[in-house]
């Protein structure tokens, strides 16, 4: 019994270590695209970096859900919003940790007037994924559109830390800084 446990133990404190990132893993290329993306001089820069990133967002890792987003966005592509929601409600009733399936959800609430359903889809993406500066913005701009200045300057802010030349987040984020914080003396 006791070469079992210690056996378990031995386990234990191996696997961690074998799962440790390695320079390849998604996560580190996700971290220097974002370094990347920090450096970028211009929006036309960032935008294929911007690209990969995003594309790194779409990656579901299960082949069951990238099915049905393909097939979600083709419904989309195809004006189908009723077949589109029913896939993403499966989408996200199946990997609810999955942020791209709410992303594209709010994509589809906000399409067919649903606001709130939008904002809470964004808000899922957020949390789901902080490194989301696009869900980020599109939150950010509901939340001015519905009077909440304060809070989509703070989301525009966010949004811009990660990706500085995100198109028109900082010529929004310029104009609510007046608004919310006042002009300086």
């Amino acid at each position: 019994m006791r070469t079992a446990w210690a056996l378990l133990l031995l386990g234990a404190t191996v696997l961690p270590a074998a799962a440790a990132p390695t320079p390849s893993s998604p996560k580190n290329q996700l971290d220097r695209w974002f370094a990347e993306l920090a450096k970028a001089d211009s929006p036309e820069e960032a935008k294929p970096i911007e690209d990969k990133i995003n594309a790194a967002f779409k990656q579901s890792g299960s082949p069951s859900v990238d099915l049905l987003m393909t097939r979600a966005n083709a419904a989309l592509n195809a004006a189908d919003n009723r077949t589109a929601g029913a896939i993403l409600a499966a989408v996200t009733k199946l990997a609810p940790a999955y942020a791209e399936g709410w992303h594209v959800r709010a994509t589809l609430d906000a399409g067919s007037g649903n606001d709130g359903g939008a904002m809470l889809s964004l808000q899922k993406v957020v949390s789901l994924n902080p490194r989301n500066f696009a869900a980020m913005a599109e939150l950010a701009v509901m939340l001015e559109d519905y009077g909440d200045k304060k809070g989509a300057l703070a989301l525009y802010r966010k949004a811009l830390a990660l990706d500085p030349q995100l198109e028109g987040a900082a010529r929004s984020a310029r104009a609510l800084e007046k608004e919310v914080e006042g002009q300086g003396i």
